[in-house]
């Protein structure tokens, strides 16, 4: 039995059944610039795209879309001391 093809019905889907017994050639047409849309009993479920090195933060920066933070994070303060642990003290904040 032959598998689908992604040429037949629509040349940027693929099931996946067809991708995971294809997945060299799925991928090499990824790495050629191509974009799949994955599908799972028809309904899409992922997409593949090529790899551009950049991570999704460096990608929303560089479309201006977020800003990285000015400053560094700062430190936490020391955690507080408290006597009798913190059923004592949510009792005590109760009442």
């Amino acid at each position: 039995m032959k598998s689908k093809s992604t040429t037949s019905e629509n040349p940027g889907e693929v099931g996946v059944r067809d991708l995971r017994d294809n997945l060299s050639r799925h991928l090499k047409a990824v790495k050629a610039g191509g974009e799949l849309t994955v599908t799972d009993h028809g309904k899409p479920v992922a997409r593949l795209v090529p790899w551009d090195g950049m991570s999704k933060f460096d990608r929303l920066v560089a479309e201006g879309r977020i800003t990285p933070a000015s400053q560094p994070k700062q430190p936490l303060p020391p955690p507080l001391k408290i006597e009798g642990g913190l059923s004592h003290l949510i009792k005590e904040q109760r009442g």
